[in-house]
C-alpha cells in the first residue's frame, strides 16, 4: 500500500518548519515578530526611511505572516541568542520604568 501525501494549505509545511526551531511556541513567535518587521517596511516604502530590512525571498504570497514563514524554511532568519538577550534586556527596562513610574505615583 502506498502512503498518499495530501496538500495543505500551509506551505511551506509546518513540518519543515519546525526542523529549524526548537518549538511550535518559538515558530510562531519568530514568524510574528518577523511579519510585523516586514509589514513596518512596506509601511513606511513611501516615506523613503530605508532603515527596515526588506523581505530575503522572493515571494508571491502578499501577507507578512507567509513572508515570514517562507524566510525561515529558506534559512533567512532564525532565532538566536542574541535576539533572547536583546528581549530580556528590554524586559528588564521596561520592569524598571514601572517600578520607577509607581514610585514615583506614591511620592
Amino acid at each position: 500500500m502506498t502512503t498518499r501525501s495530501f496538500d495543505t494549505m500551509m506551505n511551506p509545511p509546518i513540518e519543515e518548519l519546525l526542523d529549524r526551531v526548537d518549538s511550535k511556541f518559538s515558530l510562531v513567535t519568530l514568524a510574528a515578530r518577523r511579519a510585523r518587521q516586514i509589514n513596518s517596511y512596506f509601511n513606511q516604502l513611501g516615506d523613503g526611511l530605508g532603515h527596515m530590512v526588506p523581505p530575503q525571498v522572493s515571494s508571491v504570497a502578499r501577507k507578512p505572516l507567509s513572508i515570514g514563514f517562507e524566510e525561515i524554511a529558506a534559512d533567512k532568519i532564525r532565532r538566536g541568542e542574541a535576539v533572547d538577550e536583546a528581549e530580556a534586556a528590554a524586559a528588564d527596562v521596561a520592569e524598571g520604568d514601572a517600578a520607577a513610574d509607581s514610585a514615583d505615583a506614591t511620592a
